[in-house]
């Protein structure tokens, strides 16, 4: 992300490049401060449209509030009790050792084939990045509640799922989407077929709801299954589009959350409910896995037009060839109009694409969207840091920082 036109310095502050509004300014996707009656005539359509989008976060909290609530979780965070650590992911792993192995075992299946599609993305090369978040939840919310160190089995199973659940929608997605690739190589569908595929993903599925079944409490089992009936509506939510740009925007971001920022939400609040019995940390955790799993698909999308397909590991404009119309090319439609035809008739037409994809490089969509990934993910340092100070914790900090400046 280096070529792009914000810069990161030490503790996650947030500074603009020269000639660039900074948040707060007109057309940027922040939340503003009172307008003065000069700003007025500026912020126009634009601004009521950006506002609908993050009107999610209090006008009281600024990226300067931001850059001083997060100081204590730089790259070497040191909390209250003297502990230090470097990496969050080595961090999370302390827990994982053996995760897809474990993974492995729950896919009982004595059929070669179905065995073999089942398990082909569990080869330990995905960023495990939905695991990782729920075991660092799990202790930071046990060491708030008791002071306890330890992950509970059961908490390190909702990792287990989370991550099965993800998989299986990544098979399913792949058919509905055709895609040829996945993780650098051939998806499921690609070298199976798409039906074949289609039971392999509800194998996973059906692992991952027994496994669940295991852990024997209800209210988990509940706030879980609210995960599939989410991936179920976002998709659907996917194959449709609005015609009034306000409203496409609030149906972005419901697509969002639906199909990438629940499972997260609800695999944090999973373990917090398993850790700790107060409604206060459950809500903690759910909000800081909403704000964090948006952010990570806003800038999933902003890595589309910014990378190439090699370092994604699968084909880039992706979104558009599906017609699909993401933060980058609604924020660049503000700034060409005629892009507005385009999305309503989902970029069919020949050499739509290839003229969106210009439109939001010439334009600042990719900023404003990284702009916006940024506000949820300064709500997530906020509330997380409502729990009682512990590596775990300031992992999950760090974190926020990591999926704003991951390349891949």
């Amino acid at each position: 992300m280096a070529s792009c036109w914000w810069s990161w310095r030490r503790c996650c502050s947030w500074r603009p490049a020269a000639g660039s509004p900074g948040p707060g300014s007109p057309g940027r996707a922040g939340p503003p401060g009172p307008p003065s009656a000069a700003d007025a005539s500026a912020q126009m359509p634009y601004f009521n449209l950006v506002k609908s989008l993050t009107s999610a976060f209090p006008n009281r909290y600024s990226m300067s509030r931001f850059h001083h609530s997060t100081s204590a979780a730089c790259c070497h965070s040191r909390t209250q009790s003297g502990e230090q650590y470097s990496d969050p992911f080595k961090l999370g792993w302390r827990d994982l050792n053996g995760l897809y192995e474990d993974i492995r075992k729950e896919l009982l299946i004595s059929t070669t084939e179905l065995k073999e599609m089942s398990e082909y993305y569990f080869d330990g090369k995905g960023k495990a990045f939905r695991p990782i978040i729920v075991v660092l939840m799990a202790r930071a919310c046990n060491i708030h509640h008791n002071n306890s160190r330890d992950v509970q089995a059961s908490q390190r199973s909702i990792a287990l799922v989370a991550e099965m659940i993800h998989t299986a929608s990544l098979v399913h997605d792949d058919v509905i989407d055709d895609a040829s690739s996945r993780r650098g190589k051939h998806t499921v569908n690609k070298i199976w077929g798409e039906k074949k595929a289609v039971l392999a993903g509800d194998l996973i599925l059906s692992a991952a709801s027994i496994a669940l079944a295991r852990i024997g409490n209800t209210t988990v089992i509940s706030i879980l299954t609210q995960v599939i009936e989410d991936l179920v509506r976002g998709e659907f939510l996917q194959l449709g589009s609005k015609e009034n740009e306000t409203e496409r925007f609030a149906h972005y971001l419901e697509k969002t959350f639906k199909k990438t920022a629940s499972l997260i939400a609800n695999s944090c609040k999973a373990v917090s409910v398993l850790g700790c019995p107060d409604p206060v940390v459950h809500e903690i955790a759910y909000q800081y896995g909403k704000n964090v799993g948006i952010a990570f698909q806003l800038i999933d999308d902003v890595l589309d037009f910014t990378l190439c397909s090699d370092q994604m590991g699968k084909p880039t404009s992706a979104d558009l060839k599906l017609g699909l119309a993401t933060g980058p090319v609604l924020f660049a439609c503000q700034q060409f109009p005629e892009m507005n035809a385009m999305i309503m008739r989902r970029f069919s037409l020949p050499g739509d694409v290839d003229r969106a994809r210009q439109y939001v490089l010439q334009s600042d969509g990719v900023q404003q969207t990284t702009y916006l990934a940024q506000r949820y993910c300064h709500e997530a340092v906020r509330e997380i840091s409502k729990l009682r100070p512990s590596p775990e914790r300031d992992a999950l900090i760090q974190l926020s920082e990591i999926v704003l400046t991951r390349e891949k």
